[in-house]
C-alpha cells in the first residue's frame, strides 16, 4: 500500500484519510514522470483515453504531496453534486446541489464545505467590524434574496454610505461568514436567507445582535 520507501509512512489509505480523492490521486500517478501537464481530469475513461507510453520519460517520476493536493482541489472545481455527495453527507455538509456549486471553487477537500455550511445554516460566530454599518446594511437588507440581490443591496448600500471596495464589501463577508476569504457572496446570499439575516420585519439583524454580544 506505501506507494515508495522515500516518502516513509506514506499509504493510499493516509491520503484517503487526509482527504484526497480516489480519482486525484489516479490522475496525479497517471502524469507525474509523462509529457502532459499535471492536471485533473473527471472520470477514469477520460484518463485511459489519454494514456500513452511514448510519453513517459526516462527520469525517474518525482512524487510531490503539495502538487497532489493542488490537484485534488482543481479536480473537486470540476465535479458535479451527484458525484460528491456522498462525501459532503459523511462530512455532514450537504446542503444540495446549488450549495455545493456555490462553495466549490473554495475547497481544497471535500470536508471543507463544513466551514460554509455553517455560514448558511449556523452555527457561526460573526467577525465585529463597523456595526454601525453594518445595522445600516440590515436596514436596506432587499426583501427577497434572489440571484440579483447581493448587487442590488451592496450597490443600495454604497449609494447610502459613499463606500465601495474593501470599505463596503469586507465588513459585510466578515459578518455573514466570519472569515476573511470564501465562495462568492452573490452566491452564498441567497443560501443564507433573509430570515436568517434579519430576525424579525422590524429591521432587527441577527449578525447585528450577535455583533453588539461580540463588541461589548
Amino acid at each position: 500500500e506505501c506507494l515508495s520507501k522515500r516518502l516513509g509512512s506514506l499509504a493510499l489509505s493516509a491520503m484517503r484519510d487526509d482527504g484526497i480523492e480516489p480519482l486525484a490521486a489516479v490522475a496525479y500517478l497517471a502524469k507525474i514522470g509523462t509529457s502532459d501537464a499535471v492536471e485533473p481530469r473527471a472520470s477514469m475513461d477520460a484518463l485511459i483515453a489519454e494514456l500513452d507510453f511514448a510519453k513517459i520519460g526516462r527520469a525517474p517520476a518525482r512524487f510531490d504531496l503539495t502538487e497532489l493536493a493542488a490537484l485534488n482541489a482543481k479536480l473537486l472545481h470540476l465535479l458535479s453534486y451527484e458525484t460528491v455527495k456522498p462525501g459532503l453527507v459523511a462530512a455532514d455538509a450537504d446542503l444540495g446541489s446549488v450549495f455545493w456549486d456555490a462553495v466549490k471553487a473554495n475547497l481544497a477537500r471535500i470536508s471543507d464545505a463544513a466551514q460554509w455550511k455553517a455560514a448558511v445554516v449556523g452555527p457561526l460566530a460573526p467577525v465585529c467590524e463597523e456595526p454601525e454599518f453594518l445595522a445600516k446594511a440590515a436596514e436596506i437588507l432587499p426583501q427577497e434574496l434572489g440571484p440579483d440581490a447581493w448587487s442590488a443591496w451592496t450597490k443600495a448600500l454604497a449609494g447610502a454610505t459613499g463606500r465601495k471596495g474593501r470599505a463596503l464589501y469586507h465588513p459585510l463577508r466578515l459578518a455573514l461568514t466570519g472569515r476573511e476569504h470564501g465562495p462568492e457572496l452573490a452566491k452564498l446570499l441567497p443560501l443564507i436567507g433573509r430570515e436568517r439575516v434579519l430576525r424579525s420585519e422590524e429591521h432587527t439583524s441577527e449578525l447585528q445582535s450577535h455583533l453588539n454580544l461580540v463588541c461589548r
